[in-house]
């Protein structure tokens, strides 16, 4: 993996960990503001933040092993 293959998946990393803790925002928000009237929310909301985690843990994974290639 070149340098700037390596910056532009740190770069995702960085912007898929964003988009999770946006996520998890709303989820949060859900239950400190919504709840009990919102609970029709939680499946849509939940969902998209395990799918938006599971991107960054994916990626971050990809990361990881990539910069433990390029220390050899």
């Amino acid at each position: 993996m070149t340098p700037e293959e390596l910056k532009a998946l740190d770069k995702e990393v960085k912007k898929l960990k964003r988009i999770s803790s946006e996520w998890a925002s709303q989820l949060h928000d859900l239950v400190e503001d919504k709840l009990p009237a919102g609970y029709q929310e939680i499946p849509g909301i939940a969902q998209s933040t395990y799918d938006a985690c599971q991107a960054w843990a994916e990626a971050n994974t990809r990361l990881a092993a990539a910069q433990l290639e390029i220390a050899k």
